[in-house]
């Protein structure tokens, strides 16, 4: 009996919480099977470098850069579920193509396909995710959806790194159809869901807030969010480069720091999203984000001059408290997604997020790397001071936010048709929020649709 009760508290209330972390859980799997073995995949079977990929993965970025607002709005035109599950199946179609691909053109061909596709079925799922729970159970939701998340991605890693240990190519050469199979089945999921009860569409002849890029605190909070997902880019790249190339660390302390950032991932999150769901708590959770982000540049940067366990243990603490502001930039940004988009367009907000989280996230790889390698310790204290003016200016940009949303307001949306329940919030009371994506505006490393973003609900 203790082993159930024990194992209930760690699954979500909801029959659909549970549906939508069980689809987590299949679309990260699949994608991180892939995507494990997407390396060596793109250089031995399609026949390209190095420098390739990295050509062909940001033409597709700038593919869904260029879309994301656009395809945002076929959520509102055409309702997110029947979008959602279109782009989901179209998703696993496309890694059907994979075995057929040779050469850099074909490459390209797949990565556009596939990053426009996300585009819009990442908004697709953000909105649908908006509409389906009511505004109390959203932010809680969306955080039991990025652990199964990380569970999912977890056994991904593992099936591709089997696939990779085999003898032969056969593995490898599998991961596509197994892909696309996996990801079909989190599609048929996504065919089983409810209609979302709390679809918002604007009455005939009522006032109607302007296009979502005329929201520029909206936008503005979107770009200050993904300056803060840039925790990732120290998780992923720069402390790993600082471990080996700056620290007598051995290199298999990184396997353990990755461990460590999926388990913690997994049983904190839920917790690291209370109180997330107003504007106030989301803007607080970004302040902790920041403190924790500004705290591993100031422990990471001693361990350039400490030797043994010391440098071990910094860089292990490290590790830690750049996955606490992980946890906490993932809650607000779900919260203020919720409070600050306009419930009638919600799928075009997701757009805009997305371009948002774009904008403020994908020059940091290259500065972050280049400020901790080259200015070591004052090059860390940059980096903190980044993650610090970020935090600082989400209040006034959100406040923007909500200004014009107060000012452009609409009436109550009514219910779709044939919707018993009564409509639900307004123009501005907040009532939406699952990111775009880690899907996401972390930078993207592997095929289309392929991604981990700290706002990905799958």
């Amino acid at each position: 009996m203790g082993i159930p009760r024990a194992l209930e508290r760690l699954l979500p209330e909801s029959r659909l919480a549970r549906s939508l972390a069980l689809r987590s859980v299949l679309f990260a799997m699949g994608s991180g099977a892939f995507l494990t073995g997407s390396a060596f995949y793109f250089t031995h079977f399609v026949g390209l470098s190095a420098a390739r990929v990295g050509l062909g993965l940001t033409i597709g970025g700038v593919a869904s850069f260029v879309t994301a607002v656009p395809l945002g709005k076929l959520s509102d035109r055409f309702g997110p579920r029947p979008v959602w599950f279109a782009c989901a199946f179209l998703a696993a179609l496309t890694f059907l193509a994979w075995p057929f691909a040779h050469g850099f053109g074909a490459f390209v061909a797949i990565m556009v396909v596939g990053e426009v596709i996300d585009s819009a079925g990442s908004a697709a799922r953000g909105a649908y995710t908006l509409d389906a729970f009511p505004r109390e159970e959203r932010v809680r939701s969306m955080a039991f959806m990025r652990s199964a998340l990380n569970i999912g991605f977890t056994v991904g890693a593992l099936i591709g790194g089997l696939a990779l240990a085999l003898p032969t190519d056969t593995g490898i050469k599998a991961l596509p159809y197994a892909t696309a199979l996996v990801l079909a089945l989190g599609a048929l999921l996504v065919l089983r869901l409810p209609e979302p009860g709390h679809r918002h569409v604007a009455e005939p002849g009522a006032p109607t807030t302007g296009a979502a890029l005329r929201n520029r605190g909206y936008l503005l909070t979107s770009i200050m969010s993904g300056v803060l997902t840039t925790n990732q880019v120290l998780l992923n790249v720069v402390i790993p480069l600082w471990l080996v190339q700056e620290t007598d660390a051995p290199r298999v302390l990184l396997a353990w720091l990755f461990g460590t950032n999926t388990v913690l991932a997994v049983l904190f999150q839920v917790p690291a999203s209370r109180g997330a769901d107003t504007v106030p708590g989301a803007l607080r959770a970004s302040r902790v984000s920041a403190g924790f982000f500004t705290l591993s540049c100031l422990i990471v940067l001693f361990t350039h001059s400490t030797i043994g366990w010391v440098t071990i243990v910094l860089v292990w603490v490290g590790h830690v408290t750049v996955t606490g502001a992980e946890l906490f930039e993932s809650a607000s940004q779900w919260g203020l997604q919720a409070e600050l988009s306009d419930p009638t367009r919600r799928g075009e907000y997701q757009g805009v997020s997305r371009v948002g989280f774009a904008i403020g996230s994908l020059w940091a790889p290259a500065a972050y790397t280049w400020l901790a390698m080259n200015l070591h310790a004052a090059g860390w204290v940059v980096i903190a001071v980044i993650a610090v003016a970020a935090a600082a200016g989400m209040g006034p940009s959100a406040r923007a936010a909500e200004r014009y949303l107060a000012g452009t307001s609409a009436p109550p949306s009514a219910p779709l048709p044939n919707d018993p329940r009564p409509a639900y919030g307004t123009v501005g009371s907040g009532s939406s929020g699952c990111g775009p994506g880690r899907s996401a505006p972390y930078a993207r490393v592997g095929p289309p649709g392929v991604s981990r973003m700290p706002s990905a609900c799958g």
